[in-house]
């Protein structure tokens, strides 16, 4: 229900990094975009899901969750057990692709 915050947060800060950062000049910060592309999409595809699931709302709390008694202990937990593995694995198959992607053009 709330596992979509953690990558959306990392979407959030990689894009102000990247508009704020220097020149990217590692085969990580030309890459960047990439990474952003994918932390957005993910992230808006987890709102739609979540959505149709019913698990957001247009009424505040906007959170199923958080219409019960201990509703917020829930949502952290979910944040931590699906929503940082979420990030933790799209990050490292963003890494994994620049790597690969960067070989590919040196030995090109």
């Amino acid at each position: 229900m709330a596992c979509f915050l953690v990558p959306l947060t990392q979407a959030i800060a990689t894009t102000v990094y990247r508009k704020h950062a220097a020149a990217p000049d590692s085969f990580l910060g030309r890459n960047l975009p990439t990474l952003e592309k994918m932390l957005w999409g993910g992230s808006v595809m987890l709102i739609v899901d979540h959505i149709i699931n019913g698990e957001l709302t247009w009424l505040f709390p906007f959170f199923t969750a958080l219409q019960t008694e201990g509703g917020g202990a829930v949502m952290l937990r979910e944040m931590l057990t699906v929503g940082l593995p979420i990030s933790v694995v799209v990050t490292l198959v963003w890494a994994a692709w620049c790597f690969v992607s960067e070989r590919r053009l040196a030995h090109a």
